[in-house]
């Protein structure tokens, strides 16, 4: 199997692909990420190499992706050859081009925040006008944990990116949505399978998101207090995009829930991600199949695993950062304060606010297995260490 992307995904997915008795081939982007560490046939290159990718997929059963900033052209014309690609260009798109995205969304009736391609100021005013200001305006490409994002309160605060967009491009305006919760619904599909031949589905639990400038923080699984109603309408949501857009392997599809004064609620649909998330960590202990399983399944068109969770809750805390040289340096006390916490690093090298790992703990609480991982995560995150060097008597003084 070939893989394009070098980050944590790909790695992640090397162990189910060990187990599995499944070969990856993974096109890095150096041979020190995270990736090229346990992966050994590991070519770096570029995604928007062509070459690069030709031989990456020379006599690979399929494609798939850990990222979707490939070429859509050069998949095209992959799959023109005979490579299978998965998911393919037509529904790849849609996680490429946030304009794109919400066009298709609205065909296919999912909800969406009112929204708009802009080109000018003027566009951007009307908009504004029309929907009420702040504004949320994205770049239709190429961004990620809250990059390509910004909010704006006039026409003027996005003139650069207005001045910066080529012949034929636009930005993408949004409503400001008041939501009071984020969730995500992780669902995978494949082509064969499926009583009426649109391909086998199976979702996995809905579960909320907590984001720290506009990076996942923690995800809480299940979502906590929400109604079954919404619980279903989440899932049905998620599981109309998969089949609409025809994708296969994994799909997260981020989503807000906003209240109304009459006590009512809603989900608004905010992004989609064509591959494992962030917000599907969880299901490697939490989960009878994780998310990385599934995903080899789906692409290489086997039977989906199961979805159900192993305990009544699980809570998984990214470690973006650490004030220590090596968070491995805690091992030792994570280890033993925390026996039930699983810890995952990336190998990636420590710089401020880098996801640098995470850490999942399963339970029957929800709150006591959030109270564990919050713990497990100061600790290698050296937040002791440090309110040792300054004085502090208060983790939550503490710059992170």
């Amino acid at each position: 199997m070939a893989v394009v992307g070098g980050g944590q995904l790909a790695r992640m997915m090397q162990q189910q692909a060990i187990a599995l008795g499944v070969h990856l081939r993974v096109l890095v982007e150096s041979p020190t990420v995270a990736t090229a560490q346990v992966v050994p046939d590991a070519p770096v290159g570029a995604a928007a190499d062509a070459a690069a990718v030709r031989s990456l997929v020379a006599g690979a059963d399929v494609l798939t992706f850990e990222h979707e900033h490939v070429p859509n052209d050069l998949l095209r014309e992959l799959e023109a050859e005979g490579v299978p690609v998965r998911p393919g260009p037509e529904a790849l798109v849609h996680a490429q081009d946030k304009i794109v995205m919400r066009r298709r969304l609205t065909e296919l009736g999912a909800p969406c925040p009112a929204w708009a391609a802009v080109r000018t100021a003027a566009e951007l005013d009307a908009f504004g006008a029309a929907t009420g200001w702040p504004v949320v305006v994205k770049t239709a490409r190429g961004g990620y944990d809250g990059k390509g994002v910004r909010v704006v309160r006039a026409a003027d605060e996005a003139a650069d990116w207005l001045g910066s967009l080529a012949a034929g491009e636009a930005l993408l305006a949004e409503e400001k949505v008041p939501f009071t919760k984020e969730l995500a619904v992780l669902v995978a599909r494949r082509p064969g399978g499926g009583p009426d031949g649109t391909g086998e589905v199976r979702t996995w639990p809905v579960v909320q998101t907590v984001q720290e400038h506009g990076v996942c923080a923690e995800v809480l699984a299940p979502a906590p207090d929400l109604s079954q109603e919404t619980l279903d309408r989440a899932r049905t949501i998620g599981e109309r995009i998969a089949t609409g857009l025809g994708v296969v392997g994994v799909l997260a599809v981020e989503m807000f829930e906003v209240h109304a004064d009459d006590g009512s609620s809603r989900l608004v649909v905010n992004e989609l991600a064509m591959r494992p998330h962030n917000s599907g960590h969880w299901t490697i202990e939490g989960s009878v199949t994780s998310q990385f399983e599934q995903h080899l399944r789906a692409v290489l068109d086997l039977p989906l695993g199961d979805t159900s969770v192993r305990a009544p809750a699980a809570v998984m805390v990214n470690l973006l950062g650490s004030h220590l040289a090596d968070p491995r340096e805690a091992y030792a006390e994570v280890m033993a304060r925390h026996p039930e916490a699983k810890v995952h690093l990336y190998g990636k090298e420590v710089r401020p606010g880098r996801k640098l790992g995470h850490v999942t703990v399963t339970g029957a609480d929800l709150q006591d297995a959030r109270r564990t991982a919050d713990a497990a995560v100061a600790l290698l995150r050296g937040d002791a260490a440090l309110m040792e060097e300054t004085g502090a008597d208060d983790p939550d003084t503490v710059d992170r």
